[in-house]
């Protein structure tokens, strides 16, 4: 059954793009950590960018570099994390068995644009192993997973063909000219913009290998989804993690109906999986349906309330939940095909 609100998820608000988590977790790749910048880190940073060869392609660098300077970036890195306008991580590996700085990576937000600027920079003795590559994408993946942000930008500057690689490999677009002051080259110097989206980063969405054909041409795909309803009115919320397409966006809990399943068995075999609970298809009603075409395909998606259910709803795939007064659904990002839902289930409610 529903458990009381002061027992289940706690109400959340979706991220906002200028607020950091209360605790930021370093992000793993397969070589690096990328953390927080310490104290400690000022004197291996100095030395890896007071490197005219390093400074030169970044904008807001100066050359020479005060060795002073390390330490009131790293101090003001530290404070913008901890409001969340900017995320300046350090770029660590192993050598030799000791944990060494490699460079730094970051994210400098723009709340009301729902956008972020994407930097980046590497050591020169550690150029041609790939780690901006590995880093920045790292970054790139779990901000648009985890933050308040429609997309991402980029510039390079014109002639800096590495770094304009590295955003294409990470699935950055070229998507103009412009440009820019450079502090250490002096005056402005033209720069190709880029930008990602979530598509872009995580890919279209896609159909089953064998959907059912409509007479549009396109797959149709079948999903089935459920509006879960606390004894307190709140709805039950999922954010697709990272690494699944259209990851970072809201939707009810739910998934695609397998080959001869009902929406209702769907529903009960995905809510165990997802979420850890048990629900009766008795407890399962009808409510609305979306019926929404994508570029690849049609979506048709039937979307069940339920106010009872065994155990207590957890993540079990890594998605974020939060349960959501029906008033404020709407400030939660969601895909095009559950947003007409809103205002259905508000009525509902």
């Amino acid at each position: 059954m529903t458990l009381p609100a002061d027992e289940s998820i706690a109400e959340a608000a979706p991220e906002p793009a200028g607020r950091a988590p209360a605790a930021f977790a370093p992000l793993v790749t397969e070589r690096l950590l990328l953390r927080p910048l310490e104290a400690a880190d000022a004197g291996p940073l100095h030395r890896l960018i007071n490197d005219w060869e390093v400074t030169r392609t970044l904008a807001e660098v100066p050359f020479p570099y005060p060795r002073d300077l390390a330490d009131e970036w790293i101090a003001s890195s530290r404070a913008q994390l901890a409001s969340g306008t900017a995320y300046h991580l350090a770029i660590t590996g192993t050598e030799g068995g000791a944990d060494v700085l490699v460079g730094g990576v970051g994210l400098r937000i723009d709340p009301r644009e729902r956008r972020a600027r994407l930097g980046y920079w590497v050591g020169r003795r550690f150029w041609g192993h790939g780690v901006a590559t590995e880093a920045a994408g790292r970054l790139a993946r779990w901000a648009l997973a985890n933050l308040s942000l429609e997309r991402l930008e980029a510039t390079v500057a014109v002639g800096n063909s590495r770094s304009a690689a590295v955003l294409r490999r990470i699935g950055f677009r070229e998507v103009g000219e412009g440009r820019e002051a450079f502090l250490a080259r002096g005056g402005e110097h033209p720069v190709t913009r880029f930008e990602a989206t979530r598509e872009d980063l995580f890919g279209a969405v896609q159909a089953d290998p064998e959907p059912i054909a409509v007479s549009s041409g396109k797959p149709l795909l079948l999903v089935a989804a459920c509006a879960l309803v606390d004894a307190d009115g709140r709805v039950l919320l999922a954010r697709r993690p990272e690494g699944k397409r259209m990851a970072g966006l809201w939707e009810f809990p739910g998934g695609k109906l397998h080959a001869g399943e009902t929406p209702e068995a769907a529903l009960i075999r995905e809510l165990r999986e997802e979420l850890g609970i048990d629900v009766a298809e008795a407890c399962l009603a009808p409510l609305a349906f979306a019926s929404h075409p994508y570029p690849t395909f049609h979506l048709l998606m039937p979307l069940f309330a339920c106010r009872r259910w065994k155990g207590t709803p957890s993540a079990r795939e890594g998605q974020a939940l939060a349960w959501v007064r029906p008033h404020r659904l709407a400030e939660y990002e969601m895909p095009p095909a559950d947003r007409p839902l809103i205002p259905l289930l508000r009525d509902f409610l």
